[in-house]
């Protein structure tokens, strides 16, 4: 018999986008996901979404030890602006599974609860669906992004520390960023030695250095939301 968390164990998420699960227009705005009483998300969706123009969709990750609100904070800003959906899951534990337990399990099963309610709600742009985050959550948006690339077309890693994936699917892109002068995850042994290897394996990666340490510039952040809705 195989368990719920044991069908995630390789990062495989199972949702697939598909027809919109309600005719009638879904609330604009904050909202709660409403998954969890107790370390639940949180989804933004565009003041002016309409059904008939699909949105892109972003999940973003927040850093060890932050709360959802980080990751949903990443992109905020451009939002309303570029027709974009966010969702912005909490871990279950400090960080995300893998770095926690050095394994997938809890934080996979939520992430594709997440996206079961935003494919099943919202008219989304199957061509611009991406994961991200920041820190932690750029290193785990870059393992669950490489292991199902064939769902997230693009990859934002805002500081990551390293990518692993068990199996990888597809080609997404991937856009890194990294503070020189970073002294939490460094850039030598964490931005310079990723972009290599990706593009070793192939993909369209868009790599900036900026100065400054572990943070996300407002230039930057724009960069990677003209990157992903160009």
């Amino acid at each position: 018999m195989v368990t719920a968390r044991g069908k995630y164990k390789t990062g495989r998420l199972t949702t697939k986008p598909g027809k919109t699960g309600s005719n009638a227009e879904p609330k604009t705005g904050f909202q709660r996901l409403g998954l969890d009483t107790q370390k639940d998300g949180f989804i933004y969706v565009p003041q002016r979404y309409d059904s008939s123009r699909p949105a892109a969709l972003a999940v973003m990750l927040h850093g060890a030890g932050a709360p959802a609100e980080q990751g949903l904070s990443l992109l905020h800003d451009y939002a309303d602006e570029e027709n974009i959906i966010l969702i912005a899951p909490a871990a279950r534990s400090y960080t995300w599974d893998l770095i926690a337990s050095d394994a997938f399990g809890s934080d996979v099963i939520f992430i594709d609860q997440a996206l079961a309610q935003a494919f099943g709600n919202y008219a989304i742009d199957t061509t611009r669906v991406a994961i991200g985050g920041f820190s932690d959550g750029a290193s785990y948006a870059l393992c669950i992004g490489l292991t199902n690339g064939d769902l997230f077309t693009h990859i934002i890693a805002f500081s990551p520390g390293f990518a692993y994936a068990l199996q990888k699917k597809g080609k997404p892109a991937v856009f890194i960023s990294h503070g020189v002068q970073d002294a939490v995850l460094p850039i030598d042994p964490c931005g310079r030695r990723i972009v290599p290897l990706l593009k070793h394996d192939g993909l369209e990666v868009k790599y900036t250095e900026f100065q400054g340490g572990h943070e996300i510039p407002p230039a930057i952040a724009q960069s990677a939301v003209e990157w992903l809705t160009r």
